[in-house]
């Protein structure tokens, strides 16, 4: 070592500013103090856009509790560059730095001989610049059939026979589509979808269903937030912005997800309107690239692009987008269709024959969904169209007991974990299922109307450890008496002690 690098120093020093390399040349000894401090080291996330530091690289320290990666340093520098602070250009600014370096040639990446990085398919590190990312092959012979997808949705959808055989077979030629790839030269198009339905018919529960099935990332939005870029609101590349997060920033597992894209009939085009129609059809349009397939650049750890957050580059070729919506009023279309036919004469239909057909939707066509205001090229890219079922007392009354995740069942739990058994006599299964109809909420109804009588009964047992059972009873949701109690007998409940 040279006189001019030879500084004294205590070999006990802490200080960052004397390297391991140095310390280790001089006494001939390697501290390992600090090979124990790095096996303990925590991880570290980045100030600005949240990512950690095993995937962005070493972090600059910028105050205590303050570390920023590589790659937003850098874009602060360049954006410092555009504004004056670096010469060049910028002849006009109000400060001359012309005879300074200009900041922007630093390379921070290069620094740390390591770039920004963002997790492949096997959870290792990858750089963000890398243009080749080839999928993961999927193994043909182990994608689910359409048969088993749809057994595992029936534990825990209650009906929807004819949606559920729609979605296992879409889902499944995707993923064949996706195995297949580039095989010959037999390209298969997208099987996209758009599911129609009542609200709490279980259309975004069909949809978080399916994607916990397949094991797959599920990004679920909400179409009413869409405007078109460069309005206040969402852009339309912030649904793939949301997947990439569903997939922990992993690129090529959110190439391969589901986009839900909920409240779909909000984006029809607004009649007898004279102003553009940011909301409407001019996001229909903006989101025809995604979903027939494009590249799409969208950023990391941030749900909106700006010079501080790194971005990376997703195509949405083998996405699977499937939209949804209520689609109010979309049944008088249908019946002014199907009543045009009628004429006078006994051979006539009847003007009200549609009129108490509750699954009118399922007769909805391409006519129809243009009629309310969808455009053709947005239906275009949407080729499998159906609609969920109505649902009715019967229905109502099963999705209350049947499913693995049944709602008595989870107050069953509840109360369980207090040693308490809840039971529901079929009357009151009934009587609940009549006041969701009435409410006209669907599936969603359920929950509030047994949170509203379970409130008492859940403040009061909690009180009492002599409850050992309580019984839900028609006379209680009719609110005409009180539920059924019943005490322990030796301290358990009766069930228990009569085992005993």
């Amino acid at each position: 070592m040279s006189d001019q690098d030879y500084r004294e120093f205590d070999p006990n020093e802490t200080d960052n500013d004397i390297s391991d390399e140095v310390i280790e040349e001089v006494t001939g000894k390697k501290d390992s103090s600090k090979d124990e401090k790095k096996d303990k080291k925590t991880t570290e996330f980045c100030y600005i856009c949240h990512r950690p530091d095993n995937i962005t690289g070493p972090l600059i320290k910028m105050a205590p509790g303050m570390s920023v990666c590589t790659e937003c340093m850098q874009r602060t520098f360049d954006s410092m560059g555009g504004f004056g602070f670096g010469g060049g250009d910028n002849s006009k600014s109000n400060m001359d730095m012309s005879k300074m370096p200009n900041i922007s040639f630093l390379n921070l990446g290069s620094l740390f001989n390591d770039g920004p990085k963002i997790k492949n398919a096997h959870g290792t590190a990858k750089a963000a610049d890398e243009k080749d990312r080839p999928a993961p092959a999927i193994d043909i012979n182990n994608i689910i059939p359409p048969h088993k997808i749809k057994e595992k949705l029936d534990e825990y959808v209650v009906g929807q026979d004819y949606a559920k055989k729609v979605m296992s077979v879409a889902v499944y030629n995707h993923y064949k589509r996706v195995a297949t790839g580039t095989m010959d030269d037999i390209e298969i198009e997208k099987s996209n979808m758009l599911m129609l339905g009542p609200t709490g018919s279980g259309k975004t529960y069909l949809v978080r269903t399916l994607a916990r099935l397949l094991d797959v990332p599920l990004a679920i939005t909400d179409a009413t937030s869409l405007t078109e870029a460069g309005y206040i609101g969402d852009d339309i590349e912030s649904v793939v912005s949301k997947l990439l997060a569903a997939a922990g920033n992993d690129v090529e597992r959110c190439q391969q997800g589901i986009i839900f894209i909920d409240e779909i009939d909000k984006l029809a085009k607004k009649k007898n309107t004279n102003q553009r129609d940011v909301s409407g059809e001019s996001v229909q349009q903006g989101m025809l690239k995604l979903l027939e397939g494009a590249d799409v650049e969208v950023p990391i750890g941030a749900s909106s692009k700006n010079a501080m957050v790194p971005t990376t580059t997703i195509n949405t070729r083998n996405i699977l987008f499937i939209c949804g919506g209520a689609f109010p009023a979309m049944d008088e279309i249908i019946k002014s269709r199907l009543n045009k036919h009628s004429s006078m004469g006994f051979m006539a239909d009847l003007k009200d024959k549609y009129d108490n057909d509750k699954n009118i939707l399922q007769k909805v066509t391409v006519e129809d969904l243009r009629e309310f205001g969808m455009i053709p090229e947005f239906i275009g890219r949407l080729p499998i169209v159906f609609a969920t079922e109505m649902l009715d007392e019967d229905m109502l009354v099963r999705i209350l007991k049947e499913p693995k995740n049944a709602i008595i069942k989870q107050y069953q739990k509840l109360l369980e974990l207090d040693e308490v058994k809840l039971e529901f006599d079929e009357g009151a299964l009934h009587a609940i299922a009549k006041k969701a109809l009435d409410k006209k909420l669907g599936a969603r109804g359920l929950r509030s109307i047994i949170e509203e009588f379970m409130l008492d009964i859940m403040y009061e047992i909690p009180k009492d450890e002599n409850i050992g059972q309580v019984i839900i009873t028609e006379d209680y949701i009719e609110k005409k008496g009180g539920p059924k109690i019943l005490l322990r007998t030796t301290g358990l409940i009766p069930e228990k002690a009569a085992a005993n």
